[in-house]
């Protein structure tokens, strides 16, 4: 049965985001574990070890698109970007000093990268904090958004923006691990292919916390 505005927003609300999944390996240079991680590339790499330079705080927006049927909103990123150049990924970026919260840094994120302004997003919740190989610490904020709205991409950062049916990504029929070599190591990762769109990495590691959440049964 598809899950309703209100349920979607009580599973989302009900949810507490925390340092859940504590490092499959040992540090390096022995020793005890470390504390518990927030989600991350080293979900499915047991050797994935924190960046050792010190995290740098970013937010994304998982922006809900109250359509029929309920729709993902998500940007392909331009191919000259230092980070992440040509991937798929939810509008966002660092955390500034003049954002109150992760919350706001999403959603000024949002405006600038997509046009999309906070009066069209009613935020509901926070999915899993979700640490990235590049040194992000990234909070998830989810949000739905009820047509209709503008968009005007950032043609600098943004080449495309798109919309993914969300009953795609809760099926998990639809999440597949892939894996690459990298460093000498193969290195697993989610991916959930869609048309001409293959969305990966850490953007499908979050579209796998959120499907988690919108399906648990209760």
């Amino acid at each position: 049965m598809a899950l309703s505005e209100s349920e979607i927003a009580r599973r989302l609300a009900a949810h507490e985001p925390g340092r859940r999944h504590a490092p499959r390996a040992a540090p390096r240079g022995g020793g005890a574990a470390e504390e518990a991680w927030p989600r991350g590339d080293h979900d499915l790499n047991p050797d994935f070890y924190r960046p050792e330079k010190a995290l740098v705080a970013a937010a994304v927006l998982v922006p809900i698109v109250w359509r029929s049927p309920p729709t993902l909103l998500l940007t392909r990123r331009t191919d000259h970007l230092h980070d992440h150049a040509g991937q798929i990924a939810f509008p966002g970026g660092r955390i500034d000093p003049g954002d109150s919260d992760a919350t706001a840094a999403a959603l000024r994120e949002t405006q600038e990268e997509v046009g999309l302004p906070p009066r069209h997003i009613d935020i509901v919740g926070r999915l899993d904090s979700y640490v990235t190989r590049t040194g992000f610490e990234v909070t998830p904020v989810v949000g739905l958004v009820t047509p209709p709205f503008p968009v005007e991409p950032d043609q600098f950062e943004v080449a495309e923006v798109f919309e993914v049916p969300l009953g795609f990504v809760l099926d998990p029929t639809n999440r597949e691990i892939h894996s690459l070599m990298f460093k000498g190591k193969e290195r697993y990762f989610y991916a959930y292919p869609y048309d001409d769109y293959y969305i990966w990495g850490a953007t499908a590691g979050m579209l796998s916390n959120l499907s988690e959440i919108l399906g648990e049964t209760s």
